[in-house]
């Protein structure tokens, strides 16, 4: 005699302002994860567009909206662009590590700074060390931190410049949540470099995907996402992929909504002001910035910097703004 397999409870939230798009409310459907069986139904909701918060899978469930898409990364067929091939090939030295959901306090500083210049004012930005915790550990299902560092020095580890809370489902990886370093001096892309590691590491272990959330249609800061390929959306007949042309005309528009937000112009030297170090101009190349990313439009020179080397650090954050 088989034991019972007891059928989810799914509950509604109340109406709450959407963080995406302004003027509209979002709703979530939700239920909880737990039990000997949670990996089994994380499974199965997975592929019907639920994503997991510590023990809870959730979904959007908006009344009047559709715009949050469920998107996936077909990981098998992948293959890096020009673009990716370059990040792939700055960031090659950084040392991958497969660590237990366990907080530390290390991974939480790299939080906060990520928060404060990506998401400030964002419903995670008053974080404690123990909400960290809670969404790191709390949960019922194969997950795992996957640490990004820089080359240890003589046996000590290297600077932790990114991270990221994984779930391992039967079919692929989701990635709950990343972060990394905002302000390297050196390196550019790593938040892009983590979804190529996921999608190499999906490929390499058979797993035909990588989940990477929502794609928000008319959300600047979701246009990231239409840039691998191929990529998948489910829709109201199952998963369906984005033909070359779709993803074509999206990449495109993800551009042009950039240059829109912070309109770049040409300028010269006689455009920098005093930077706070000695030495050193702050360039201020946003005329037209989203609240909360000013942090994006400036960057520091050195008295024999050209435009282009001024300019070139920051690229990539704006790219991917």
């Amino acid at each position: 005699m088989t034991a019972p397999v007891r059928f989810p409870r799914f509950f509604v939230t109340s109406p709450a302002p959407c963080p995406y798009l302004p003027g509209r409310t979002e709703r979530k459907v939700f239920t909880e994860l737990s039990g000997p069986h949670a990996d089994t139904l994380h499974d199965a909701l997975g592929r019907i567009g639920f994503r997991r918060s510590q023990t809870v899978a959730y979904r959007p469930s908006c009344l009047d909206c559709h715009a949050c898409v469920s998107v996936r990364v077909a990981a098998e067929e992948f293959r890096a662009n020009s673009t990716q091939r370059r990040n792939l090939k700055r960031n090659s030295d950084l040392v991958a590590t497969l660590c237990q959901p366990w907080s530390t306090a290390e991974q939480f500083e790299l939080l906060q700074r990520y928060l404060a210049a990506r998401h400030p004012g964002g419903g995670m930005a008053a974080m404690d060390e123990g909400d960290f915790a809670d969404m790191v550990e709390h949960t019922p299902v194969t997950s795992y931190v996957i640490e990004y560092r820089e080359p240890s020095v003589d046996g000590v580890p290297g600077r932790l410049v990114g991270a990221c809370l994984t779930d391992r489902q039967g079919d692929g990886l989701s990635m709950v949540y990343s972060f990394y370093d905002p302000d390297h001096d050196t390196r550019t892309g790593l938040g892009n470099y983590i979804i190529l590691d996921h999608i190499r590491r999906a490929a390499g272990e058979g797993l035909p995907y990588v989940y990477l959330g929502y794609w928000v249609d008319g959300s600047a800061r979701m246009q990231y996402k239409v840039r691998y390929r191929p990529l998948e959306r489910l829709t109201r007949d199952g998963w369906q992929r984005f033909t070359a042309d779709e993803q074509d005309a999206l990449v495109s528009a993800a551009v042009s909504g950039c240059a829109t937000r912070f309109r770049l112009c040409r300028f010269s030297m006689k455009d920098l002001s005093p930077g706070s170090e000695p030495g050193t101009f702050q360039l201020a190349i946003g005329v037209s910035v989203p609240p909360g990313s000013s942090a994006l439009t400036r960057t520091f020179c050195g008295p024999h910097s050209t435009a282009s080397t001024c300019i070139s650090p920051i690229m990539p954050a704006l790219l991917a703004a």
